[in-house]
């Protein structure tokens, strides 16, 4: 596990891209990025097909975060909804992201069970529960280089003043990083990064509902981390869904496709060690 806590020391907003599969991993693992970010979003939708609802499990999350670690080499930012259930998961959740080698975890104070941060319809539970889980949190790691974000979908429902009331809370129980999730103006994620003497992560989801602003925006306003859990897989899904539409009205993919080449793709997955491998022990 590399170490978030010493990258974020540097000052420099860290830009982690949102992986969701391996393809997605290991291609964002190539390209220098400080930080990979692991959507819930995107990894349910990529492995189950099914809406970021609470629908999936502890072990179907460890299972697939375990593998992006194992595979790449950059520190891993990994959602991990609320916890998984009571004091007790997320205890168990804890430890189980940080043996897995995730540089850090992402808590949240929704009620279970949850629904993706830019979708309508979400609930909070007590600020005192939330604050209990971030207590267990930081109680059950084994090193306070595994970093613990604590974020609040307060906003949308209950107001920015509560999201902050909230996240002041969350940074006194011991969180290491404060994510306001969903802020609806540049205002208010001034007012948010101004407000916490800890980093503060903001969420870029483009069809959501905070400012889409660029690197230099988000670094002058004071925040440490940018994901942008949305970037991959909605590219992809466009990509396949215009290769896919030619080929059903064509028989062909239309020539506006840009494809990945086949021969890096093949890299990217690493068949030449499978090739160097029949070599060396070929008959």
């Amino acid at each position: 596990m590399n170490n978030l806590r010493e990258l974020l020391k540097q000052g420099k907003l860290i830009t982690a891209p949102g992986i969701y599969d391996m393809i997605s991993a290991l291609l964002a693992d190539k390209m220098g990025f400080q930080a990979l970010y692991v959507t819930g979003y995107g990894t349910v939708a990529s492995y189950l097909g099914l809406p970021d609802a609470g629908i999936s499990t502890y072990t179907d999350m460890l299972h697939r975060v375990s593998r992006f670690a194992e595979m790449t080499k950059t520190p891993i930012i990994a959602d991990a909804d609320t916890g998984y259930g009571g004091l007790l998961n997320v205890a168990h959740t804890v430890k189980g992201y940080e043996k897995a080698g995730i540089a850090a975890i992402q808590l949240e104070d929704q009620e279970f069970p949850k629904k993706c941060g830019h979708t309508p319809g979400r609930k909070v539970i007590p600020i005192n529960d939330m604050v209990r889980k971030i207590k267990v949190a930081c109680d059950a790691r084994t090193s306070k280089d595994f970093l613990i974000v604590a974020r609040t979908d307060a906003r949308t429902s209950l107001g920015l003043d509560e999201a902050l009331r909230r996240g002041e809370a969350y940074s006194k129980a011991g969180a290491d990083i404060i994510f306001i999730e969903s802020p609806e103006s540049e205002e208010e994620m001034k007012k948010i990064c101004s407000t916490f003497d800890k980093p503060t992560l903001a969420n870029i989801v483009h069809g959501g509902k905070t400012p889409i602003l660029n690197a230099s925006q988000l670094q002058d306003i004071g925040y440490s981390i940018a994901i942008h859990p949305v970037a991959g897989f909605l590219s992809a899904a466009a990509a396949m869904e215009k290769a896919y539409t030619g080929l059903k009205e064509s028989g062909q993919i239309p020539a506006s496709v840009d494809l990945y080449s086949f021969a890096k793709f093949n890299e990217l997955i690493g068949f030449p060690e499978i090739w160097e491998f029949d070599k060396r022990y070929a008959e």
